[in-house]
């Protein structure tokens, strides 16, 4: 059994992958993250928290922060129980990211919205590195 409040990355992983096939973006990162913390939350209350942030906060790709790393600030509200160590995460969510993928920009990252095939990635690459974070 693991430790109270490590994630399983591998889980963490998985459950992103699945709901990206129904969900944004935003909304899968969210949840996946979510749906893996022992703090209890409603993930339909998630799913519509975070469903406005796919395609780069309402669908603007080409200005719009993508929805991985926006659906992460969303979830640190509910996995990090400290509010004074979520903005240190969430700014080194933002680093990685943007060092990994050369932008947090839906639309560079997507070519406005025209090729999708990175988004599972991104979302995935969030979840892990959150799971890693809060550890």
């Amino acid at each position: 059994q693991e430790d109270s409040g490590i994630m399983n990355k591998e889980q963490v992983a998985k459950d992103i992958e699945e709901l990206r096939e129904e969900k944004n973006c935003a909304q899968a990162t969210a949840m996946g993250i979510c749906k893996n913390s022992d703090i209890e939350v409603d993930l339909d209350e998630i799913a519509n928290l975070t469903a406005v942030f796919g395609g780069g906060i309402g669908g603007t790709f080409d200005e719009g922060t993508c929805g991985a790393v926006t659906g992460c600030a969303i979830a640190l509200k509910f996995v990090e129980e400290n509010p004074e160590k979520r903005p240190a995460i969430m700014k080194e969510v933002f680093k990685k990211f943007k060092d990994e993928y050369g932008s947090v920009t839906c639309g560079k990252i997507s070519k406005n919205g025209e090729d999708k095939s990175p988004c599972v990635e991104c979302c995935v690459y969030v979840g892990e590195l959150v799971s890693d974070l809060l550890e």
